[in-house]
């Protein structure tokens, strides 16, 4: 599932390419859109909450979307908008269409249509948004700090607590601060919790600038993470080798990487067999 800072990424990406013209075709395919014609409104802004996209049009209506685990935005220019633009591809589920371009939402996990005014309907559960310029910080943590017996991980995943953090931007700052992603809250403690969660947000602000997903900040490796996506391959840092286990309960379930070196020791759902990489390589760029 993309995470916050990709999330703000395709927002930026269809803020340039739709604001401020007027809208001459949509298509929604959805059933309780079908019927709806967003031609004449122009694009106010398109913005990101958490891991939610909210496209704002003139008189008040927001175009609300959720990629989930494998939806996304594109923007099509020249042939390729005209194209699109008559797609009947099943995997479309919104076109925005403008005089120059075509934005296609594929694969989307959640489309609706609010009023502007009443956003708080699709993403007034979320908590304080990491990327958000007026972040809250105190509330983020008095949230995480509500149930103190939930694992660590697990409360920094519930977008109710705080809004933006996948597996990604969970494992890595657990895994810079030799935090065990199995410990509870109350284990970690509120001053340690505190600070994952200001490196969770220096690193997803870090990755918005660079315009990539990235956390070393390297840019010689295909993948400049320090355990995510690394199974089977040896620490970065201690030369253990990198492991993946399970955690949470479905349907909330979901898979970590951690060093149990660097990391406390094996999770309780980890046997100890051996794990073999991942299928895609890290070859080192020339």
């Amino acid at each position: 599932m993309p995470e916050g800072d990709a999330v703000w990424r395709t927002a930026r990406r269809l803020h340039t390419a739709l604001v401020g013209d007027p809208i001459v075709a949509s298509d929604l395919r959805v059933p309780s859109l079908a019927t709806v014609d967003l031609s004449g409104r122009r694009t106010v802004e398109v913005v990101s909450r958490g891991k939610h996209l909210l496209h704002r049009m003139e008189g008040g209506l927001t175009l609300h979307s959720h990629l989930r685990m494998e939806g996304r935005w594109k923007v099509y220019r020249g042939r390729g908008r005209e194209s699109v633009r008559r797609s009947q591809r099943h995997t479309i589920r919104a076109i925005v269409v403008t005089e120059s371009v075509a934005a296609a939402g594929e694969t989307l996990g959640m489309v609706d249509l609010v009023r502007t005014d009443q956003e708080s309907r699709v993403v007034g559960h979320l908590g304080p948004d990491l990327l958000d310029p007026a972040y809250d910080g105190g509330t983020a943590l008095a949230n995480l700090l509500r149930r103190p017996e939930r694992t660590v991980t697990e409360a920094l995943l519930d977008q109710r607590n705080l809004a933006g953090i996948g597996t990604i931007f969970a494992s890595e700052p657990l895994f810079l601060h030799g935090v065990n992603p199995w410990a509870s809250v109350e284990q970690v403690g509120e001053s340690e919790l505190a600070a994952l969660v200001d490196t969770a947000r220096r690193l997803l602000i870090q990755s918005c600038r660079l315009g990539r997903t990235t956390i070393t900040g390297r840019s010689d490796y295909l993948d400049d993470a320090w355990v995510h996506g690394r199974v089977g391959l040896p620490c970065l840092r201690c030369a253990s080798t990198i492991r993946l286990a399970t955690i949470g309960t479905q349907p909330q379930e979901r898979v970590m990487f951690y060093c149990p070196s660097c990391q406390a020791g094996l999770a309780p759902t980890d046997d100890g067999t051996r794990q073999s990489p991942l299928g895609h390589g890290r070859e080192r760029r020339e």
